[in-house]
């Protein structure tokens, strides 16, 4: 690994992060990447600069409506990167109008690396905004595996025969720190962080927003390196990790 020191934060895109590491660099990557919810459809085509406040719910300091060619183009370049510098992949997603056609591509196109796919229950939805809109209760986690994706058992993991399900019914974090409106459940990193990885061991989050996959780490005693392009947001990380005695535990 190159330039790069564990239990930081880099206030930068995370493909100038992963220029830096080697392959295999990390042992795990948890990550939620931002869902493009501010790109819309109007009469059959997608409206790329239609900005909907309302629905935007991971950042706030930039539009989140990418045109879906160009969407789907950096989480492409992204997600080979991630299998570069890591076997193993835990990539939340959650089916949107503006990434749904790149989600289901970006499915297809990795296909040989996916590993399975966990289904997060919320345990409860938020009405659609539109008629005649399913409801979304959950979300996905693409698991992505470099070595041995062509099979479902996991080279290296931490739960026993028959105790680990395909749903996981964790609900929504009831934090909401300041700009940001969709923390990721700490509950659900520990999840990964427990079963997937041991102590000691390094975990990377290219998207790390306001710090949870590190705070998480630090409780469960890994390593971590995060990308983050918001310089506020990693204020507010270092804010939690600071203060991580005094938040929750798992």
């Amino acid at each position: 690994m190159i330039n790069i020191e564990k239990n930081k934060i880099y206030n930068e895109s995370c493909l100038k992060t992963m220029e830096r590491m080697d392959d295999g660099a990390v042992d795990l990557v948890i990550t939620s990447p931002p869902y493009n919810m501010n790109l819309r459809i109007r009469n059959g085509e997608y409206c790329s600069r239609q900005i909907v406040d309302e629905f935007s719910t991971k950042y706030q300091d930039f539009s989140d409506n990418l045109p879906i060619e160009k969407y789907n183009s950096f989480h492409t370049k992204a997600l080979r990167e991630l299998l570069r510098v890591s076997n193993l992949v835990f990539y939340n997603i959650q089916i949107v109008t503006g990434s749904k056609r790149s989600v289901f591509k970006m499915i297809g196109d990795f296909s040989e690396y996916l590993k399975d796919i966990i289904i997060w229950d919320k345990g409860v939805s938020q009405p659609a905004m539109q008629e005649l809109v399913l409801n979304r209760q959950s979300e996905l986690l693409l698991v992505f595996e470099k070595d041995n994706a062509i099979s479902r058992q996991f080279k290296t993991a931490n739960f026993d025969r028959g105790t680990l399900n395909d749903i996981w019914h964790i609900p929504r974090s009831k934090e909401k720190e300041n700009s940001h409106g969709a923390v990721f459940p700490p509950k659900l990193v520990a999840k990964i962080l427990t079963n997937f990885s041991d102590e000691s061991s390094l975990v990377y989050d290219p998207f790390m927003g306001t710090g949870t996959t590190a705070l998480a780490c630090k409780m469960l005693k890994r390593n971590y390196i995060g990308s983050e392009i918001n310089k506020t947001y990693i204020d507010i990380s270092d804010d939690r990790l600071g203060n991580s005695g005094q938040m929750w535990i798992f």
